[in-house]
């Protein structure tokens, strides 16, 4: 078993990965920038650091680890933040690990599908072409680049894990669309534990160093039927929908949000089945079943 686990930018994912491997009966390590995030991973039951990892400093003084895992958000849409964070920031910390007396063995950075830009609803998988449609999305290829090839060059297998959606708790989002309208297109999605289970298995079961590995579950969701599904699931009305062609008559829409909207995608899981990840949640329909529960139970019941 590894010394030590050190997860970087310790928040959503990073604070569920924690409690799992410290769980598993791992020693970890959680750095976030402000006093309030390393309370919160106190609270989680693990060590806390605090660290601005835009701070060349602050990295030089991050906790020694053998598996470092790279799980910041940039706080914001613009790429000019994730430029920060996703490159800068990141090329920072591989470069200070790596010129330790005793790098990390591995490292995983977590990456997005938005990599991807669009297929016309066609299945994407680790083979398909990158097609970054914006500005943050072709930050997040440079990312993944600097994750694996800066990580070789230390010694470091570097892994990148690219999540689909996000859910679970406090993320469930159920007012969008349970009331509506709800634009046509795909839902790739992936519950929290799930994001942060499939990293942990990577690193413990030792498995896709130096790879690439797509991070979703079972069945991309069209919206409409998704939909559908959680207002009869809650006990309320189906809510209304449009086209994507009407959402884009809204003239306050951005140019990166009506890029969002023509983007189509579904997110393949094969090869994370493949390598032998077992799904906690392997649809939407057990990944919202305790959120459906607690709005009947507040709503309904």
């Amino acid at each position: 078993m590894v010394d030590r686990v050190a997860i970087l930018g310790c928040g959503y994912i990073g604070i569920e990965l924690g409690r799992q491997l410290t769980a598993a009966g791992y020693d970890v390590v959680g750095v976030r920038r402000s006093e309030s995030g390393c309370a919160a991973i106190e609270d989680a039951g693990f060590e806390a650091h605090q660290a601005d990892l835009t701070d060349p400093e602050a990295v030089s003084n991050l906790p020694d680890a053998e598996w470092v895992v790279f799980a910041a958000s940039s706080g914001g849409r613009d790429a000019e933040a994730a430029q920060r964070i996703y490159v800068e920031a990141l090329d920072s910390v591989i470069e200070s690990y790596g010129e330790r007396e005793s790098p990390p063995d591995r490292l995983v950075y977590t990456s997005s599908t938005g990599v991807y830009g669009d297929h016309d609803g066609e299945f994407v998988d680790e083979s398909t072409p990158l097609d970054p449609t914006t500005e943050k999305t072709r930050v997040l290829v440079e990312a993944e680049r600097i994750a694996r090839e800066r990580s070789a060059e230390y010694g470091i297998d570097g892994t990148v894990a690219r999540f689909s959606g996000l859910y679970g708790p406090n993320r469930y989002r159920l007012e969008r669309y349970l009331e509506g309208p709800v634009t046509e297109g795909y839902l790739n999605m992936v519950h929290r534990e799930d994001a942060a289970g499939a990293v942990g298995y990577l690193l413990i079961a030792d498995r896709a160093r130096d790879g690439v590995v797509l991070v979703t579950d079972d069945e991309p969701a069209d919206k409409w039927t998704f939909a559908d599904w959680l207002a009869n699931e809650c006990g309320v009305g189906n809510p209304p929908k449009e086209t994507k062609q009407q959402r884009l008559t809204d003239d306050e829409l951005s140019e990166a949000a009506r890029r969002r909207i023509l983007t189509s995608k579904r997110c393949s899981n094969g090869y994370l089945r493949e390598l032998g990840y077992d799904l906690r949640y392997p649809t939407f329909r057990e990944g919202y079943r305790a959120a459906v529960d607690a709005y009947r139970s507040e709503n309904i019941e």
